[in-house]
Order: C-alpha cells, then sequence, then structure tokens
C-alpha cells in the first residue's frame, strides 16, 4: 500500500484515457528556500501554466518551485524523526508553510524542530494505510468507485455514487474500523476506461497501438519510454517500438522498447518548446503540478493525495497520485511533472458526463496518476534526464 515515501503522502474516474484513432502561528516558519537549483532549466511555458493557475507572475511561480524543494527535504525529515507517531504531510503554498500530523506531544516537537508546523492527530499514518488495505481486501460494493486518505483531515476518504450512501455505510460498519477514521463522500463519478484512436521520443506526445488507439509517451527512460499500463500489453506493437512490460489493473505502468528512435529527457509544452526533465523527487501535497498529453496538451492543478485506490471496470488499481490537473481522452500515459521533477503518468480521471472526456470545460477535475518511480524500480529502469 505504502508506494511512496511516507513523507510525502498526503492529504488528502474519464476512467482511463485510452482514446480510440488552518493560519500557521506566529512562530511557524517556511522552509529556508533552497539554491535556484529548484528553478534552473524549468520551461518558461510550464511557469506560464502555475502562474496563470496560482494567479501570480513568473517570478511567484519560480518562488513557489523552491518553497516545494525546501519542503520535501522538510517532510522528509519530520518522517524520520516522528517514526510511528507520523501521520502525514501536507503544503500551504500561500503560507509557505509545512504542515506535519502526528499522534504524541513528542513527535509534535520533533515535527517543530524540522521546520513543520504540527498539527494533533488521532490516526497514525500507518493506522490510516491499514485501513486502506482493509477496504482493497474486502468486497466493495459497486456504489464504491475510489478510496483515498486525507492527512489534513486525518481519515480515509470513501467515495460514494449518489444513491449508494446506505450500501456503502452498511459495508464500512463491517469493517471494523475505529469510528471517526472513515468519511463518505457522496455524489462521485463512476470511473470508466475510454476507448480511442505518431526521430526523438519524448514526454507528453501521442504514440499509437496496434494501428487502433492512441495514448500519450510518459517519460522517456533508457532504451524507450514509460506509459500507462491499460494503454496496451506486452508484446503490442507502437508506432515507436514494442510493450516490453505492462500490468493493469493492480498497477496501472508499462514500457515501451524503442530500438530505432531517440528518447530524450524532456516533456512536450504544447507550445512550440519542452521541458526539461531534471529528475524524479516526488512532490508534498498541495505542490502545483503540471501534466502533458496528446489531447488537451500542457495542464496544471495540484496534489490531493497518494496512495488512492480506484476501482475501474477492468479492476482496482492502487498507490494512485490524486490531483486536480484536468485531462482528456488520448492524455492515459502522459507526463506530470512538479517543476522540471518527474511525478507520474496519466492513469483516469472521474467524471459526470462521458462527452466531457474531450477537452477540459468541465469543472472540479479529480485525476489520477501512477507514480513514475514505482515504474523505474518494477522494470529496473534509468529515467533520461536533460
Amino acid at each position: 500500500m505504502n508506494r511512496v515515501s511516507k513523507a510525502l503522502v498526503g492529504a488528502a474516474a474519464l476512467g482511463l484515457f485510452l482514446t480510440t484513432a488552518a493560519a500557521a502561528p506566529a512562530w511557524a516558519q517556511s522552509p529556508t528556500p533552497t539554491p535556484d537549483a529548484a528553478v534552473d532549466g524549468v520551461d518558461g511555458h510550464l511557469l506560464e501554466a502555475m502562474a496563470a493557475d496560482l494567479g501570480t507572475d513568473i517570478a511567484g511561480a519560480q518562488d513557489v518551485l523552491r518553497f516545494q524543494a525546501a519542503a520535501a527535504n522538510t517532510a522528509t525529515d519530520v518522517a524520520s524523526s516522528t517514526g510511528d507517531a507520523f501521520a502525514g504531510t501536507w503544503l500551504d503554498e500561500s503560507s509557505r508553510t509545512v504542515y506535519a500530523a502526528v499522534t504524541t506531544d513528542q513527535a509534535r516537537t520533533a515535527a517543530a524542530e524540522a521546520g513543520a508546523v504540527p498539527v494533533t492527530a488521532e490516526h497514525s499514518l500507518a493506522d490510516l494505510e491499514a485501513i486502506m488495505s482493509t477496504i482493497e481486501s474486502s468486497t466493495v460494493p459497486d456504489v464504491i468507485p475510489s478510496w483515498w486518505i486525507d492527512v489534513e483531515k486525518n481519515d480515509v476518504v470513501v467515495d460514494v455514487v449518489a444513491g449508494g450512501e446506505q450500501a456503502a455505510a452498511d459495508f464500512v460498519s463491517t469493517l471494523g474500523i475505529p469510528a471517526g477514521a472513515v468519511r463518505l463522500d457522496t455524489g462521485a463519478a463512476v470511473p470508466r476506461t475510454t476507448a480511442g484512436t505518431g526521430s526523438q521520443i519524448r514526454g507528453g506526445i501521442a504514440y499509437y497501438i496496434n494501428n487502433q488507439y492512441r495514448c500519450s509517451v510518459g517519460f522517456a527512460v533508457q532504451g524507450g519510454f514509460v506509459s500507462a499500463g491499460h494503454c496496451g500489453n506486452s508484446g503490442d506493437s507502437t508506432n515507436y517500438g514494442t510493450f516490453a512490460g505492462s500490468s493493469f489493473p493492480g498497477n496501472d505502468y508499462s514500457w515501451v522498447s524503442t530500438p530505432g528512435y531517440t528518447p530524450v529527457g524532456q516533456v512536450d509544452n504544447y507550445n512550440g518548446g519542452a521541458v526539461a526533465v531534471k529528475g524524479s523527487t516526488a512532490a508534498a501535497v498541495g505542490a502545483t503540478v503540471c501534466r502533458s498529453g496528446s489531447t488537451t496538451g500542457w495542464r496544471c492543478g495540484r496534489i490531493q493525495a497518494y496512495n488512492t485506490s480506484v476501482r475501474y471496470t477492468e479492476g482496482t488499481v492502487s498507490g494512485l497520485i490524486r490531483t486536480s490537473a484536468c485531462a482528456g481522452k488520448g492524455d492515459s500515459g502522459g507526463s506530470l511533472l512538479a517543476g522540471n521533477q518527474a511525478q507520474g503518468v496519466t492513469s483516469g480521471i472521474s467524471l459526470q458526463n462521458e462527452t466531457d472526456t474531450t477537452n477540459c470545460t468541465y469543472s472540479n477535475p479529480v485525476t489520477y496518476f501512477q507514480p513514475v518511480n514505482e515504474i523505474l524500480q518494477a522494470y529496473n529502469l534509468t529515467l533520461l534526464t536533460n
């Protein structure tokens, strides 16, 4: 269940995009900004997209990236210093504050010393992850499309479709979970898959599977690129090469071997340029992220949660990043970045209306991504950087 560093687990379904053709106290200190390595090489168009999403200018977007880099270090320090009492971290970019939920007074002190604002919690992150595992190993009713950890509220959120409230409540009551540890969120959209039909290979561009379907490249790796698992099975052909590995459901990742082509450590910004990929350090909950895909191009939002489980028609996928960045049909497998750091590949989105999946005109998007570091580890791949 714990697929990302516990330091970065946060508060906190288009189904799959396979297409045819509390104020901080006065004494609280924000993390000290890192050197300009946090913004060096970050594409100008990415900064423009971030600035538009944040309601600021380019300098403001750069400042947010510096804060995110420092906050990631703070989150790691909090997790290591609070041990079993750790209950997650999240960011408030507007106040440049890192919050840390902990279950003991001793851990509160340790979190403050690490540079975070401590928040008392009843349930540790390990407790919440155990609840996630209990749900996943049970027979989940169809009215529940997804479940995820909200560290800000210190509970597990169970999403419920309209009309399924009683069935969901009855299910939760059979699990033996502590009162207050699970919260039902009603009116959720049902996740669905969508079928629909491109020398150098970089993230975000289109590729075609078996001359029938279109997906988007995630990130370049040595010998090929990574993408979503639902885009193709091992052995399937693409216009660039062959799927050398694929896992879906359970996971949603794949990699395509591309002999004869040159993968490069960049992501298309859909504005005439490319974003250089510098690494794959996971951003914290609350961080601004941007995604690239062959249908809707370049869109930004925020990380809402890690370790999200989503029930697609084909089965449950766990360990996903939940964000508010919109996406559309054909964006499946595309790149998710925090500044110049690779985060994940596009898996799916929750939508109320199937007709909304070709653009980003819908409101309140919830989009899911497979963490990229898990893909690299699963196939022993090396991310290409630029």
